[in-house]
Parts: C-alpha cells; structure tokens; sequence
C-alpha cells in the first residue's frame, strides 16, 4: 500500500492510498464502515438525451464518485474488493452505485479513524517493503505450495502422484511437474522456503539445482512433520518466514494463540469469551489482548468495542487483531472470537 496524502484533524478526514496487492484488499476490508465516504474512478452507464424513440444502450464512461459506504465485500479469488452505496459527490448523486477495488486503484477515504485503522495502513506499508515468500511442502509423492499473505497462507497449487518403491523414473516425472508449478510460482515471490519431513525435500532440492539453478538461489531449506496447512503453521512458528521478513503479522499469530492454548490447558494466565476479558480488564490483567478482525467489525456496529480496547490500551495492554482467513484466528473465533494472556490468573 502506498499511502499519497494525509489531511486529518483530530483523527478525522481523509487518507488517499494506492493498493498495491490483495493484502491491501484484504486490509480495507477491515479499515472501511459503514458511513465513510470513498472517492475512487469507476465506470458508469451515462444516459444522454436523445430525440430516438427507442434509446440506444448507454455506454459507460470513466467518472470519479463519492460513494457513501454502506457494506464491503473481500473477493479473495478474483482479487477485487467491492464497495456498495448511494452516490454523494460525481453524477447521478443518490444513485446507488459499487466501487470494484482492486491491485492499483487510487482511492480516497473520508471517515473519523480509529487506532487499529491506522495501524493497519501503517502495517500495509511497512509490508510492502519486505520480501515476498513462498512455502513449498513436499513429502514421497504429494506437494503444495502457498503464497505467505499477511492474512495467511494462501494455497496456490497441489500435487499428488502415486510412487511405489524403486520407481525412479515416476518420482523424476513428480520432480518435474512440481518444479514447473515452483518455478512458475516463484516469479511472484523473492524467496521460497522448501519443507516437509524426511529427506525428499533434499532430494528434490538436488534435482531443481541440476534442472533450475536461478529457482534454487531462491530456496532455503526446513523441516516439518507434515505438509499442508499443518505444515506451513509449523513453519511460521519456527520462525523461517520471520528470519526473511524480519517480522510477519501471521508468524505473531500463530505464537500467540500457541500461548494461549497452553495457558487454557494448564487453566493458567488467560481468559476467553466477552465476559470473562471484560471481567480480566476490570482487575487490569490483560497483558494482551486478542481479537478476530470479524468480531471487531461486527462489534464496532455496536459502537461499544472501541472503549474497551481503549481501556486496554490506556492499562498498557496490547491488542492483536487476528485475520481469521488463516487457521490461528480461525482457533481464536471457536473461541468466541476474543481472549486475553493475562499477568496473572484470574478466577472465572
């Protein structure tokens, strides 16, 4: 994300930004509500007069449109964000009309902002900067690989192929067709981090050093017990995507919410579910406080979410929103959505 002109007053005005990847997608999802006004060029039918009495279909022209937001939609798969609402500033002012937002669109935002906000953009733009990194997992016969979003992993491509014992020349053909899809992959990324248990990963390292030199430049190796979405959790929280990308969003995730099972197993230092945080709170106990992205949108309709994380924030705790597109925030939303690693325990 790139952010082109900041004009706020006491956190209120307007913010205009480039998005740059589905990750900024992903971020305005979050960052837009109900009510804010959003600028952006968009095409739209204008009907001109005419003196036919069966008018001919109006073409659509390119125009800039204030649109007031009243709900946004994250198309992951087509990489397109849509804004719905009614037409405040441009042509046929009260019309409803939707923004499709996507990689390089030139938008504008008008709202009263919100901490999380800002540090969501703020976040987008530092993480525009690092290294894009891709995860391939590989065991005897199967293979994935997923691009490292800061929603999570996203799967790209698998592969599966049968390969009974001695039969080199299958294993070759399975070598082969997932370093095509590797290679292919790898255009779009700076590093690639191969995983998976065993020694197949090493021995198909050795083949893409032979057929693809320049792809294995790219490539670091780690093991794992398993491949898949278990596998690249494993892999995050081994910290391998950390050490290119100096810090990501979703290998914090998943070492907080290991924390946080720990501490329920042991019926330790933390508390989930609304009542019991806001019980944890009250005692100011919330070292740090966790939230899925869902919840805190749903919550903020209310309009009483806000205060509390003020409260946490103003007893210095911290607040993590978790994406629940990836399997750590997916873990926290079983659990109602919200939980606190405490500083000390807390009775129910």
């Amino acid at each position: 994300m790139k952010v082109l002109k900041t004009e706020l007053r006491f956190n209120e005005g307007e913010i205009s930004l480039i998005t740059e990847s589905l990750d900024d997608l992903w971020h305005l999802k979050y960052i837009l509500e109900p009510g804010d006004l959003v600028f952006a060029f968009t095409k739209r039918r204008i009907e001109g007069a005419t003196d036919k009495l069966r008018p001919e279909k109006a073409d659509k022209k390119t125009v800039r449109l204030g649109i007031n937001v009243e709900k946004v939609e994250f198309h992951k798969f087509s990489n397109r964000l849509r804004v719905h609402g009614t037409i405040m500033e441009g042509i046929d002012t009260g019309a409803y009309h939707t923004l499709n937002v996507e990689e390089g669109t030139n938008l504008s935002i008008i709202k009263k902002w919100k901490r999380d906000q800002f540090e969501r953009i703020r976040e987008a733009e530092i993480a525009s900067q690092r290294p894009k990194v891709i995860i391939a997992a590989i065991e005897e016969g199967e293979a994935c690989i997923g691009f490292v979003r800061q929603f999570g992993v996203e799967e790209s491509s698998s592969l599966r192929q049968s390969i009974g014992k001695g039969e080199g020349n299958r294993r070759n053909e399975f070598f082969g067709e997932f370093a095509s899809q590797l290679k292919w992959a790898s255009e779009k990324g700076d590093a690639v981090i191969l995983a998976g248990p065993g020694f197949t990963k090493e021995d198909f390292f050795d083949f893409v050093r032979i057929r693809e030199p320049e792809l294995a430049k790219k490539i670091v190796l780690e093991d794992t017990s398993s491949i898949g979405v278990s596998g690249f959790q494993e892999v995050l929280r081994r910290g391998a995507v950390d050490r290119i990308m100096k810090e990501s969003r979703i290998g914090r995730e998943v070492t907080l919410i290991e924390e946080l099972m720990k501490e329920i197993a042991l019926n330790g230092k933390a508390a989930y579910g609304m009542e019991e945080v806001r019980n944890a709170q009250r005692l100011g106990a919330i070292e740090t406080l966790l939230i899925t992205d869902e919840l805190l949108r749903t919550e903020r309709e209310g309009g009483l979410i806000d205060a509390f994380l003020k409260e946490v924030e103003h007893s210095q705790g911290k607040v993590v929103v978790f994406s629940t597109e990836f399997e750590p925030g997916k873990k926290l939303e079983s659990l109602s959505g919200i939980a606190g690693l405490l500083r000390f325990r807390v009775s129910p």
